[in-house]
């Protein structure tokens, strides 16, 4: 008979992936080790090893969840019948769903290519998801990128690369706040394309 599952946990689990987000953003995939998780946590080694039997199963883990957050964050974003404005919604989700999540966001970008192809494959999934999206609000505030797909992939990828990085120069206590972020990203994207004529 299969042992129940403790109540608490989901906790422990989500105390797990946090740790090891900060360690493997830290030191490096390589560099992090099981051990330096656990005690990060208060954990002892074996308790890590009940929720998790290697690295590469809490690295796919971390990166999993951390799109989800994203997918969800998106998601929840209502369409006001301004595409524009639309724009403007998702860039701010995303960069809400990047809050406190530093670390997440720099395993994502730098370890996912350590994953065997078939765990690559189900996230990058995932990553095409939220390109789909905003492919599509930057092709309704634009729509002559919806009839040249050439220009439509790198407009979109030029916008991913203004909120991906935005974390090695953004300061929460600066002048320029989340919102005023995603509002001068999304209409760069949206009149500097236009301008591409």
């Amino acid at each position: 008979m299969a042992r129940p599952r403790a109540v608490d946990y989901d906790d422990k689990r989500n105390a797990i992936l946090s740790a090891a987000a900060q360690a493997f953003a830290e030191t490096g995939f390589d560099g992090a080790s099981m051990n330096q998780i656990a005690l990060s946590c208060g954990f002892s080694k074996a308790l890590l090893y009940h929720y998790y039997a290697n690295k590469e199963q809490l690295l796919f883990d971390v990166i999993e969840a951390h799109l989800q957050d994203l997918v969800a964050a998106v998601s929840a974003v209502p369409d006001t019948g301004n595409p524009e404005q639309r724009l403007v919604g998702l860039c701010t989700a995303i960069l809400e769903a990047y809050r406190d999540a530093d670390a997440e966001h720099k395993v994502q970008i730098n370890n996912l290519g350590r994953l065997p192809a078939d765990k690559q494959d189900a996230l990058k999934q995932m990553e095409r998801q939220l390109v789909d999206v905003f492919a599509g609000a930057i092709s309704a505030a634009n729509p002559d990128l919806a009839r040249d797909p050439t220009r439509l992939k790198p407009v979109t990828m030029s916008l991913f690369g203004m909120l991906n990085w935005h974390y090695l120069w953004f300061r929460p206590d600066g002048p320029v706040s989340r919102q005023d972020y995603a509002t001068i990203a999304a209409r760069l994207i949206v009149a500097g394309s236009k301008a591409l004529g």
